[in-house]
């Protein structure tokens, strides 16, 4: 029996989050008996559970602010060190999703090497990019990042993008990766297009199917916010632009209001969060096409979700994203109304190029990225 433990996540199952969904669907789709997962969830109690035969343990998190991932990491570790040590779970691996606990893991790493055990990680993105972060928390993040590659038995990278990243950038530590990617979800929805929920949410944010163009995601900066509303305010469409992504009490939120005027737009619209999985794949579904402006981090999950669902895709032209979408979408540029004449252009697209655009980004989906590909690669990857 191989045991792998997994740590970094919020927990399953998953409510929401990349990481979550990702612990989720390799638990719950798991073929080969002979693996035994345990996950770490962030919890107020150190309570144990079982969830799709995965045994799952709490891990008691206090409200410590910024800090608080951090502490969660390390007492999920120590959970992990001293669970194979009592059982003597020889040859196990420890799975680290993220690089934030990279000065602390050493001592760590002996001690599971001492038993025999290979420590994992996966770097996710580069999230010391990240602008939401002052200065002193992205030196952080890029020391934390520099030694979870130099400590890790192998690096497990979501992009092909970032595993040549790791290889270059830490090169003096010969950081042993492999690339295996994010999955998504191939099927339709199971909502019809006359359901109750449906109309409700159309009718609540007075929008059409079909007549609207779509972005989804966190609402921060470096996912160009900005340029996408400028941009699809220049352009001529009379189709709305449907915003998903949470702006509760977000200063970024009002201060893209004071420099863009996107309130006085009635094509833009703020809906809030949509947690219904099936829903979102619906609005996905009905959107005319998705607008993706990430730029930072791997293999994006709204990205793959969106070549899964929507017919066309809009993408902004970076290394990550056309790693995953290839020929299947279109791509723009933050150069001046380069986005807005593409929205221009593709109003007035032949059925025939969007027909053909739809099944290349769904076909890419299936062949590389549908989550039963994804979890037995990780399958092949643990029995090795």
């Amino acid at each position: 029996m191989k045991n792998v433990f997994i740590i970094g996540s919020k927990g399953i199952p998953a409510n929401y989050g990349g990481f979550e969904t990702f612990v989720d669907e390799l638990v719950s789709r798991k073929q080969n008996k002979n693996i035994q997962y345990h996950v770490a969830c962030m919890s107020d109690n150190v309570n144990e559970f079982e969830y799709n035969g995965a045994h799952c343990f709490n891990i008691n998190v206090p409200s410590i602010g910024a800090a608080k991932a951090v502490y969660y990491d390390i007492e999920a570790l120590k959970y992990c060190v001293n669970y194979i040590k009592e059982r003597k779970l020889s040859g196990s691996i420890v799975y680290i999703l993220a690089c934030r606990i990279g000065p602390f893991v050493k001592k760590y790493v002996k001690q599971l090497h001492n038993m025999n055990c290979k420590v994992y990680v996966n770097p996710d993105g580069h999230e010391w990019k990240r602008s939401k972060w002052n200065t002193f928390i992205k030196k952080y993040w890029k020391l934390s990042e520099r030694l979870m590659v130099k400590y890790a038995d192998l690096l497990i990278c979501d992009s092909k993008n970032i595993e040549k990243y790791i290889q270059n950038d830490y090169k003096k530590y010969n950081p042993s990766t492999t690339f295996i990617a994010y999955g998504a979800d191939i099927n339709k929805s199971t909502l019809k297009d006359d359901d109750p929920k449906v109309l409700e949410w159309y009718e609540k944010h007075q929008v059409k199917p079909k007549s609207y163009y779509l972005i989804v995601g966190r609402f921060v900066p470096e996912n160009n916010y900005e340029t996408m509303i400028k941009e699809f305010m220049k352009s001529n469409t009379k189709r709305d632009l449907v915003l998903i992504t949470n702006v509760e009490k977000n200063k970024f939120y009002d201060q893209l209001k004071e420099e863009t005027h996107f309130d006085q737009d009635k094509r833009i619209k703020f809906v809030g969060t949509v947690y219904d999985t099936q829903l979102l794949k619906k609005i996905r579904e009905n959107a005319y096409a998705y607008i993706h402006g990430h730029e930072v981090g791997g293999t994006n999950p709204s990205l793959l979700e969106a070549l899964a669902s929507t017919d066309l895709n809009l993408l902004l032209d970076v290394g990550f994203n056309r790693e995953v979408a290839e020929d299947g979408a279109f791509y723009w540029t933050k150069d001046d109304n380069y986005l807005s004449k593409t929205i221009e252009k593709i109003n007035v697209l032949k059925d025939s190029t969007r027909i053909t655009l739809s099944y290349r980004a769904k076909e890419r989906i299936d062949l590389e990225y549908s989550w039963n590909k994804i979890v037995d690669d990780y399958e092949i990857l643990f029995r090795k």
